[in-house]
Order: structure tokens, then sequence, then C-alpha cells
């Protein structure tokens, strides 16, 4: 194939232009993010710290080496969370192979109660402006314990983030006090006091302040470089985001609603398989997300008797009482179904009434529908006749029965007066195989 001059001129242009967009492209990169720049991950300690937050950030902490990352950040935005999971983090922290960094941020953030200890164990601490931290004093599961068991919990977390400031350097009084008597301080402040370390706005301001930095980490002082490092996030897996859906306490109690529900309607109707498969699964992702929450099981109980008892009214005349009742103990269940005094372990009301509201909705539904299949005239057997029409075929008195058709069959009958061939009767009664009528015009009383 021969290509003209002016075309193959103007190819050689189009290649000149695109190499010299590359070479650009590479130079001016270059100069924003050096070859070889180190990544900072930043892991995200956000909303109640629980098991699933307690796995993500141990995972991550123990897949980071010294050749991975300069140090890893932990952006905390916490009202606090469970024990056992805050200790699970801050062991994940002291046995990190690279330094860790706790930044309470973006401004308006918080490390409230178990997030304070996040805080106190990272090797640097920082904070956003209008962000503030403190307010550790432990709260028992189901908001109420013995004096001598609060004092001792208060005593133990307040022995613990004494050690932890201690060990960072950091004012082990003010950490005390943060337990003991639930003081707070905002980032000024607490920069100002030495309990955090520095301020950063950002991300990218808080690796500029970081970088040159001398810590202690382990037995040898480390100097950071994160000038020209970039912070990448760390999401969650998969397997982390469903189990971190799971255990809110809505969703988790919504499941368990749903699966109440499902059950009792393939019990009601077996064969129908979907309820019951639905049910099913959803009971096992209801408990899934509560082995993850302090849920209490005399909770569990009052909601099931409480459905219990809502369904019996169906069956059972108690003008109202089992209803009452169940409605109560549906109630009493949702509200004791999470042992704690925290805000964010409890049951939203905004879930709750509705949740209640429906499933007494559809008890008296299905109480109004039962009653009104009572009032129904029956169709079928010997009551089924009384009130319908025929016509007699033999004559019919009070001392000799007769033959009257009703219904398509030829029946005795007998009635309280004399009624000839082909009168209209009405059925008033059926004994036996014998029939009493009246003729259709008689009004009844």
């Amino acid at each position: 194939m021969v290509v003209p001059m002016r075309s193959r001129g103007f190819f050689a242009c189009c290649r000149a232009l695109a190499l010299g967009a590359a070479v650009m492209l590479a130079v001016f990169g270059g100069l924003r993010r050096p070859a070889g720049a180190a990544v900072v991950p930043v892991l995200d300690v956000e909303g109640p710290i629980g098991p699933v937050t307690a796995e993500y950030v141990a995972d991550a902490l123990g897949t980071f080496g010294p050749g991975d990352a300069p140090v890893v950040v932990l952006r905390v935005d916490t009202p606090g969370g469970l024990d056992a999971s805050m200790r699970r983090i801050v062991r994940s922290i002291q046995t990190a192979r690279v330094p860790v960094v706790a930044w309470v941020g973006p401004p308006g953030a918080r490390a409230a109660s178990a997030g304070l200890f996040v805080v106190a164990a990272a090797h640097v601490a920082a904070m956003a402006p209008a962000t503030n931290l403190g307010a550790a004093h432990p709260v028992p599961l189901g908001g109420g314990a013995d004096e001598t068991v609060a004092r001792k919990a208060a005593q133990d977390a307040a022995a613990y983030l004494r050690a932890l400031a201690r060990k960072r350097g950091r004012d082990p009084a003010w950490f005390e006090r943060a337990v003991l008597e639930s003081d707070s301080l905002a980032a000024s402040e607490a920069v100002g006091r030495g309990v955090v370390d520095l301020m950063a706005s950002d991300l990218g301001e808080l690796l500029r302040q970081l970088d040159g930095r001398r810590l202690q980490f382990g037995s040898a002082e480390v100097v950071l470089e994160t000038r020209h490092a970039t912070a990448r996030p760390v999401p969650l897996s998969l397997r982390q985001r469903v189990l971190k859906a799971l255990s809110d306490p809505n969703v988790a109690y919504l499941l368990l609603m749903l699966g109440f529900y499902g059950l009792f309607f393939e019990f009601a109707n077996p064969g129908a398989i979907f309820p019951g498969v639905v049910g099913g699964l959803c009971l096992v992702l209801a408990f899934v997300g509560l082995q993850s929450l302090p849920f209490n099981y005399a909770g569990i109980l009052l909601i099931l008797l409480g459905l219990v008892l809502l369904l019996l009214e169906v069956k059972i005349t108690s003008y109202g009482l089992l209803t009452v009742g169940g409605v109560v103990a549906l109630t009493l269940g949702s509200l004791l179904l999470f042992r704690t005094a925290e805000a964010y372990h409890r049951l939203s009301w905004v879930v709750l009434v509705p949740a209640v509201g429906a499933t007494v909705a559809f008890c008296l539904f299905a109480v109004g529908k039962g009653l009104a299949a009572q009032r129904v005239p029956k169709k079928g057997g010997g009551e089924g006749l009384v009130g319908e029409r025929g016509a007699v075929q033999e004559p019919v008195g009070p001392d000799r029965p007769g033959r009257v058709f009703v219904h398509g069959e030829s029946w005795i009958a007998r009635a309280d007066e004399e009624l000839p061939p082909g009168a209209t009767v009405r059925v008033v009664a059926v004994r036996g195989l014998e029939l009493h009528v009246e003729a259709a015009h008689r009004q009844r009383p």
C-alpha cells in the first residue's frame, strides 16, 4: 500500500505530539510524586467500636511491615464501643511492625470513651480542628451495676490509660481524669496540655508535619519520612462490610422480627416453603448480627412471647387480654433486647414503634377476619340448610309430614300450619333427617 507524502507527514506530526505529551506527563508527574514515593495506609475507625472494627484494624496492621509503609494512620471518629474490642485494637497497635498514627478527624469528629484508648495507644496522636476527645468513664452493660463493681471497672480503665499515656510520653493525670471524671478536651486544648502531639486539618497536612519526626519505636529510634507519601484508604473486606451492616441494632432487630414472621407463616401453612426459607435465613442473619452486640436473651424471649400471645388472640376469645399482654411483652422485649446504656447500641424508636405497630395491626386484622368468618352463614351440613328456601311437593302440616324440595334435594318436612303443594317455604330448623319449615312470606320476629 502506498501512502501519499502529505498523509505520512500528518502521521509523523501526530506521533511527535503524542511523544511530547507523554514526556510532559512523565516530567510533571515526577515533580508531583517522586519515583518510589511511599504510600501511607489509612484505616477508618468510624462509628461504634465492635468486633468487626477490631478485626478490621488487627488484620490490616498485621499485614504491613517496615518496608511496606512508613506509618499507618488510624482516622478516628467514634463515640466509643465495647471494652473487649477496644483492647484488641490497642494490642494490635502495640504489636504493629510500623508506627501507628491516630488522627481524630476530619473536623467535627470525636474520640470518646473507647476511642480515647485508641488515641492514647498510638505512637503519634493528632487531632483536626473542631474535634474533641475524652469522656472515657466505663458504662456497664445494662446501664446499672453494683457500686463496687462500677468503681473497680473505673479504676481498671484509669490504670490502663495511665500506662498507655506514660508509654507514649503524654500527660497521665489528664487521662485518669478522663475516666474518673469524664473530662473532655477540644483539639487546641489537647495539644496545649500535651495530651496529643500535633494538630492537622487534613491528611496531607498531617503527613507533612510527621515528616522528619523522631519517635521511639520498639528498641530503636526512627525518623519518619512522609513528605512525599500519599494516603491510601484501606477499605473493609466484603465479609466485614456485611458483618458491620448486620451489627446495626436496628437491622438485627428487623431481621429477628422477619424471621419470627416467616416461621409462623410456614407453620400456619405447611408446605408453603418460601416463608420458612426466608424466615430461617433472617433468623440466622439476625443471630450473626446479635453475636457482636450486647444483646439480652430475656429480650428475645419476651419478643417471642409477645408474638405468641398476639397470634393466640386469633384462636382464643380473650376479649382483648391476649392482645394487651402481647403488646406489653413485645414492647418490653424490644426495649430490653440490648443490654447497654450507650445510645449507639440502643434500638431506635423510629424502628421500634413501626415494627410493634405493624405487628399489632396485623394481629387485629387477623382477629377481625376470624370474627367475620364466624358470622358468615354455614353452607354445608344440616345447619347450612337453615334459612334456605324451597317448594312444597306434598302437603305439609303439623300432624303429618310431607315433602319439600330444598337445595336440590327432596326432604321430609313438617310445618306449624297446612301448606299446599307449590307453596314457597323457608327452612327454620333441621331435626335429624326432617326439616321444620314455614311459609316464606311470614315475617320472622
